[in-house]
C-alpha cells in the first residue's frame, strides 16, 4: 500500500494513508485479543514488533501474525499515536 507524500516546507512531509486507517485499528485490535487470549502482554509484543519487524513477536492465534504483516509498522504507528492523540484531546 503506498501513500500519499505531500511536502509541507522545506524538510516536513505529511502523510496521508486515507481509508487504510481502519485496516490498521482492526488488526491491532485482532492482534491485541490474540495476544490477550494466549496470556501475552499485548503492550510488550507489539512494541517488539514495531520496533524490531519480526513477526514472531505476534502469535499466530486468531491469524494475527499473517494479518499484521499486511499491513506496514508506520501504519500501524500511525494509528496508536492517531488514537492515542485523540484519547488526550479528550480529556482536555
Amino acid at each position: 500500500m503506498s501513500g500519499e507524500t505531500k511536502t509541507v516546507g522545506d524538510e516536513t512531509r505529511m502523510f496521508n494513508f486515507g481509508v487504510e486507517e481502519n485496516r490498521a485499528e482492526k488488526v491491532i485490535k485482532n492482534a491485541y485479543k490474540a495476544m490477550t487470549e494466549k496470556g501475552y502482554n499485548p503492550v510488550h509484543q507489539l512494541v517488539g514488533y514495531l520496533l524490531s519487524g519480526d513477526p514472531a513477536y505476534v502469535t499466530s492465534h486468531l491469524e494475527a501474525r499473517s494479518k499484521i504483516r499486511k499491513v506496514e509498522r508506520d501504519e500501524l504507528l500511525e494509528e496508536l499515536v492517531r488514537t492515542y492523540l485523540a484519547r488526550l484531546e479528550g480529556k482536555k
